[in-house]
């Protein structure tokens, strides 16, 4: 909802307050203010002018040489704007005066006539394009003739207007009215509302001796009123209402559908406007449209409706889609001279299912689909008529034709003092509640500390105790309601390990170059026994399903990450998006029952995906696949920066390729394993060759100590020994590394497998494997004697415990 505050003053006085201040308290009563700007560009010196001359430039057709008065001076201007004539009242920009987009403006020859100014279009004044008249789209502004010469602009065009976004909550359907806004803000400031007023002249001719009007659909419209005006004379309307309705965001047409529009704004009721000549008949019917019946809407779209939508009738066919949009058979248009107004209460289900099957959303059908106050419905059609009276002649017949009642009871809300204050924690006296409910415009009836509380029709939102205790704690204001710390430690709040700890392990997984997903914990009952880490299959005995699941797809609680996972991988990897890393740390759920009769046990996993390319250098044309130490490696150094040790033993799990999966140990304990799909289930889930990892991540949240350590830079001098073992191909080298490591003492710091050889010079069955054994003694220079006694262990260690021979 927009607000324009010049609008605003009309109603109530709001100069006490800025528009800042006024925004801000509006904001802390509950509606939010999202926006807060000028209608236009602020612009200076800038005046209405009198034409009173207008000739070609003897130098160029398309130019025009005017001389215009001011005022207090006759200017020569040159214009090049089409529509430019004698006798007009245009805006002109003096010398010095400053347009928006800081444009000066000052004396210039043009074709070498000198030209003293500039006669101003809106759009140069700062207004929209959209919301500019159409007659003005392309030229000069031309004001009313009775204008005064001289007077500035600014206030003319309403362009000093400040305007209010408002950011309603479905239950405040009053405030998208400037009536609405109005008694909101004279809450607020505590000053007197001025409503508008509704009497106008009538005739002693009766509307009901000219139209009919009868409601099948008494349900959808439980009120229907039509006014009949005739001698209609159509024109623009007043410039006042003009500016109003740009500010508002709605460009003006003509006076008749200005008029229907701005009380529109004003009242927050919809009026429609027939031209009765065309209209068909004398008859107004409203009925459920027949199955597939025609209507061609006033943006010459032929709609094809259903029995679900409203419509209005001349007894023989639809004219308007009731509260949406109206025909185009029956549009007010430029020789229109006798009108029929629509006023009427339409059922907001009934508009929204309309609005939504044809996509005309509008203002109309917002507003009676939050619902329009039912006092105000043949009241907004009167200040209607009064405006078509006031603004385009209309002679109005006596009376309303209209069918129907409306309820307009105002819903009864009690409300205690005492009880007020228990629950907001005030002290507030019976009296501060009467003040309140006086600001609000609320009837009631006092007795002693109960309050009986009579909500006006346009609060329809005001039904139960609660809604008023609202109600009085925002008049009174949020801010003055006494507020008390939390009780308890004074320990600043913080993660607790657990939490620091899990995000450690997102960001070393995002800074490896991982990206993470949050996947279902439902999953099918095949997949939900997929890929199942060893450890977790040991403690499992059934799969838990739910008893009455929305899917199939979506009905076993899963017991590996992965299987979901995977299916994410390949529904990207089909939309061309080859390389893919994924993480995710969430929950499996065990059972260690056949029929589940207690809660499943919870308990939370790191599982990850990797497929495609893992670097890729095309300058340099080199790019590196995922492979199973890929995989390895981003855990080793998960484990490594969580400084937990960490051992891979070669292992077989269902779902996993034979030969390239491992399983994870930590204090042998298994926790995990790493490895590639097996090519079968790959191929199931129409996937490349991809590696996964799954890890007991509630093991790592017990186990990791987080204790602050460093290792201090070594002064000293290191030294690196390789040597080359030749073994029985069954022996893994982490067996092999780990007795390298027992062997060698602790100047051994690390080990790196750096070759593996198998083929010509070795015996059948055999391998070599070269490692390259790190040395250092951070306390002093490593000495010959120290490295060669380490070495000559290793050897003795790596024969006995595995055969091993130096390879020559």
């Amino acid at each position: 909802m927009f607000v324009s505050l010049n609008w605003l003053k009309n109603y109530v006085d709001i100069d006490q307050l800025s528009p800042k201040d006024l925004a801000e308290k509006i904001t802390k009563s509950g509606i939010e203010v999202e926006g807060l700007e000028r209608f236009a560009s602020e612009s200076t010196n800038v005046v209405v002018g009198y034409v009173e001359s207008c000739e070609q430039h003897p130098d160029a057709d398309k130019l025009n040489l005017c001389k215009v008065n001011v005022g207090d001076e006759t200017l020569q201007i040159i214009c090049g704007a089409p529509n430019i004539a004698q006798g007009q009242k245009v805006a002109v920009a003096k010398p010095g005066a400053v347009l928006p987009g800081n444009f000066k403006i000052k004396k210039a020859k043009l074709r070498g006539v000198e030209s003293f100014g500039m006669i101003c279009s809106l759009q140069e004044l700062g207004v929209e394009e959209k919301f500019v008249p159409k007659e003005f789209a392309s030229g000069i502004f031309v004001f009313p003739e009775d204008t005064e010469i001289g007077a500035d602009v600014t206030e003319l065009l309403n362009l000093d207007d400040i305007i209010l976004e408002l950011g309603l909550t479905p239950n405040r359907s009053d405030a998208l009215s400037m009536l609405g806004v109005a008694y909101e803000v004279a809450a607020l400031l505590d000053v007197p509302i001025r409503l508008p007023g509704t009497i106008y002249q009538t005739v002693e001719e009766k509307t009901k001796e000219h139209v009919s009007v009868s409601v099948e659909a008494t349900e959808q419209n439980p009120y229907y009123g039509a006014f009949l005006l005739k001698d209609v004379k159509i024109g623009p309307s007043p410039l006042w209402m003009r500016n109003y309705l740009s500010a508002e965001g709605i460009r003006p047409i003509n006076n008749v559908v200005d008029i229907t529009n701005y009380v529109l704004l004003e009242y927050g009721q919809p009026l429609h406007a027939f031209d009765f000549d065309t209209f068909g008949s004398n008859e107004v019917v409203v009925r459920m449209a027949e199955q597939d019946e025609k209507l061609v809407t006033i943006d010459e779209q032929e709609r094809t409706l259903t029995n679900e939508h409203l419509v209005i009738t001349n007894g023989k066919e639809p004219v308007a889609l009731a509260g949406v949009m109206g025909g185009a058979n029956s549009e007010v248009s430029d020789d229109t001279t006798t009108v029929l107004l629509e006023a009427a209460y339409f059922d907001g289900q009934t508009v929204r299912k309309a609005s939504k099957d044809f996509d005309l959303r509008s203002d109309a059908s917002t507003r009676f689909e939050k619902g329009v106050d039912p006092a105000r419905v043949k009241q907004a059609g009167e200040r209607a008529v009064q405006l078509l009276q006031q603004y385009a002649g209309a002679t109005v017949l006596d009376g309303v034709a209209e069918t129907g009642e409306l309820d307009l009871t105002e819903k009864q809300v009690t409300i205690w003092t005492s009880v007020i204050n228990d629950r907001l924690g005030t002290a507030m006296s019976n009296e501060d509640i009467a003040n309140i409910l006086r600001k609000l415009n609320f009837n009631y009836e006092q007795d002693g500390e109960t309050f009986i509380v009579s909500a006006p029709t346009r609060r329809q939102d005001i039904v139960i105790f609660e809604d008023m205790l609202e109600e009085v704690a925002r008049i009174y204001g949020y801010d003055n309601l006494p507020f008390t710390l939390p009780s308890g430690g004074s320990q600043a709040g913080g993660l607790t390990k657990q939490q620091e700890l899990k995000r450690h392990v997102k960001q070393f997984m995002e800074g490896a170059g991982l990206s993470e997903t949050v996947t279902y914990s439902l999953t099918s009952k095949e997949r939900a026994v997929e890929l199942v880490s060893p450890e977790v299959a040991e403690e499992m005995v059934s799969t838990v399903s739910l008893a009455m699941p929305m899917s199939e797809e979506h009905s076993t609680l899963r017991l590996s990450i992965l299987p979901e996972m995977l299916s994410s991988v390949a529904y990207n990897l089909a939309r061309k998006q080859d390389n893919i890393a994924y993480y995710e740390i969430g929950s499996v759920f065990l059972s260690k029952e056949e029929n589940v009769t207690e809660q499943p046990k919870e308990t939370l996993r790191l599982a990850g995906a990797l497929t495609g390319e893992w670097t890729t250098h095309p300058w340099q044309q080199e790019k590196k696949a995922v492979d199973f130490f890929v995989a390895k490696g981003i855990l080793e150094a998960l484990f490594e920066s969580l400084n937990l040790d960490v051992t891979f033993t070669q292992a077989k799990v269902d779902g996993m390729h034979p030969g390239r999966t491992a399983q994870l140990f930590v204090s042998g304990r298994s926790i995990g394993f790493v490895g590639q799909v097996h090519p079968a289930l790959q191929k199931k889930y129409d996937l490349k060759e991809t590696y996964v990892f799954d890890v007991d991540f509630d093991y790592i949240l017990a186990n990791h100590e987080n204790e602050p350590s460093f290792t201090q830079i070594p002064r000293y001098p290191s030294v690196t020994r390789d040597i080359a073992l030749v073994v029985d191909e069954s022996i893994p080298a982490g067996e092999l590394q780990a007795t390298i490591t027992k062997a060698g003492g602790e100047l051994v710091k690390s080990i790196q497998v750096f070759d593996v050889y198998q083929g010509e010079h070795l015996e059948q069955g055999k391998k070599s494997i070269a490692f390259s054994v790190f040395y250092q003694n951070p306390e002093q220079t490593l000495t010959d004697e120290e490295v060669e006694a380490s070495y000559q262990a290793i050897l003795t260690a790596v024969a006995e415990e595995h055969q091993a021979e130096l390879r020559g």
